[in-house]
């Protein structure tokens, strides 16, 4: 017999009786937002320091782009891929035009946007360069996160993310990130693709070396081997650039975008490309019921010329400067270090001192809202919309939260984290 709830029964108390227990949030319920502030369900506010690991960059319930979703889904929604829209070839032409790329292919999630690409690199080496079927290997970094499907965890190097979902596709290289020496030895005859972030968000805002993604670029260039990058989580605005990869002046062969491309209002994804490798595709190769629907690009369509209109990329990078700078001038010695670039920050935390959760949990009672990465790091990566002043606001609520967790480490019969 299936349970029922009773009238009495929390939203909270629901999920955890009957969801299945893949994440551990906050203690918070959220029922509202707007801009870069979420409400819980006792009215309470916080600023929003995550903004859904860069999925609602453009803030929350953004005017623009909720009247865009609005009218087209009252007009048409889905329809699959069997019939022509009026909305996906603008939605694509532009995503090309910002992308510098030649084509793209729709997808609905950052994942699936992976398994597109890793799909394109694999039958480019078979039919383009001319790998031995079967034999086609791409390269990636540790500590890469490129999502949850099996294939993609098994090539992650997060043993939590591997434990109990084997065999795992072959192929796959794995190198230090940021090691460029290391990237050179692993290229063979065989190695069709190089796939790697720009900088490793889910890793801890891990910025790689000076000059490490242009010369990954020369390296694959120089062995016809594809630089694909993965700017799910980078791309668009985040760091300061329309891509992250274009800090260096980098042109990659293929590159995935997601997250933000939906405009924190639905899933939208896709793998943009240059013509020889998107033109291993034949009808029947590769499709998504969802992806390139209606509704998602004309809300894509509209993401991109926002992130234009109002100057966020521009927006994020000044930003970004003002935020590591005032973290860095709090000096408390719990912070180990600051980096990132434009509004996308992690703040390493001495384990000695406390869990980064514990951090995040009093920075919650601050009411600013922010998630822990791998036990150690506080992340900032606010909507891009974010006020000057409203990241001054932030990095003393940080500061104040600092205070608050070493206050309690201190009462009589506590031991320190």
């Amino acid at each position: 017999m299936v349970p029922t709830a009773s009238p009495t029964s929390s939203a909270r108390d629901l999920e955890q009786r009957h969801g299945a227990r893949n994440y551990h949030p906050l203690p918070v319920t959220l029922v509202r937002g707007e801009g870069v502030f979420l409400w819980d369900d006792q009215g309470r506010r916080y600023l929003d320091m995550m903004s859904a690991y860069s999925a609602v960059s453009f803030g929350h319930s953004h005017p623009t782009l909720v009247q865009v979703l609005t009218e087209q889904a009252g007009r048409l929604a889905v329809t699959s891929r069997a019939f022509h829209t009026d909305r996906l070839g603008p939605f694509l032409a532009r995503l090309c035009r910002d992308t510098g790329m030649e084509r793209a292919l729709p997808m609905n999630t950052g994942a699936e946007a992976v398994e597109t690409a890793l799909k394109a690199a694999r039958k480019w080496g078979y039919k383009i360069k001319g790998v031995p079927e079967g034999q086609a290997r791409i390269v990636v970094a540790e500590g890469n996160f490129a999502g949850r499907t099996t294939t993609i965890v098994g090539f992650s190097s997060e043993a939590q993310y591997r434990d109990g979902f084997g065999p795992f596709a072959p192929g796959f290289v794995s190198v230090p990130y940021g090691d460029i020496a290391a990237l050179e030895r692993a290229l063979t005859p065989e190695t069709v693709a190089f796939l790697v972030e720009p900088i490793q968000g889910e890793a801890g805002i891990v910025v790689p070396p000076p000059g490490y993604l242009r010369a990954a670029r020369e390296l694959c260039t120089r062995h016809n081997v594809l630089l694909i990058c993965d700017e799910v989580q980078t791309g668009l605005g985040r760091t300061g650039r329309v891509l992250a990869c274009q800090h260096e002046g980098v042109v990659p062969d293929g590159l995935t975008l997601g997250k933000a491309l939906g405009g924190g209002l639905l899933p939208v994804s896709a793998f943009c490309a240059r013509e020889e490798v998107m033109g291993v595709f034949r009808p029947g190769d590769h499709g998504s019921t969802f992806g390139g629907n209606p509704l998602g690009a004309a809300v894509g369509l509209a993401a991109l010329e926002l992130l234009e209109r109002e100057g966020l990329c521009e927006r994020a990078l000044h930003l970004g400067e003002r935020l590591m700078s005032g973290l860095r001038a709090l000096r408390h010695p719990a912070l180990q270090q600051v980096r990132g670039r434009g509004l996308l920050v992690g703040v390493e935390i001495d384990p000695a001192f406390a869990h980064a959760r514990t951090v995040c949990e009093a920075l919650l009672h601050e009411g600013v809202l922010s998630k822990d990465t791998h036990d150690t790091v506080v992340r900032f990566a606010p909507p891009l919309t974010v006020s000057a002043g409203q990241i001054d606001e932030a990095v003393q609520a940080f500061g104040r939260a600092l205070a608050a967790v070493e206050a309690g480490q201190r009462r009589p019969g506590r031991k320190a984290a």
